[in-house]
């Protein structure tokens, strides 16, 4: 257990952070989901519209320091593979 005052609010933060990064992350790979059955699907315009949703979500968490930067620089590059593929 946290001995400090800033120990115990260094645990309340961590507890909060850990949940909002939980949130993200499940987002994150339930809109990839959507994605691959997209793209499984065959339908150019639904993967079109999953593929902006997932690199929206993407942008979001890198900016809020969940993803890393080259991490989501690498799945936006996935993505549009399968926007762009003829």
């Amino acid at each position: 257990m946290a001995n400090t005052k800033s120990a115990i609010k260094a645990a309340r933060k961590t507890e909060r952070l850990t949940a909002r990064n939980k949130a993200v992350k499940t987002r994150l790979k339930t809109l990839h989901k959507k994605l691959d059955k997209a793209v499984a699907g065959g339908d150019q315009e639904a993967t079109k519209v999953a593929a902006s949703a997932y690199v929206s979500a993407m942008d979001k968490a890198t900016k809020s320091g969940v993803v890393h930067k080259n991490a989501a620089s690498r799945a936006k590059a996935h993505t549009a593979k399968f926007v762009f593929a003829k």
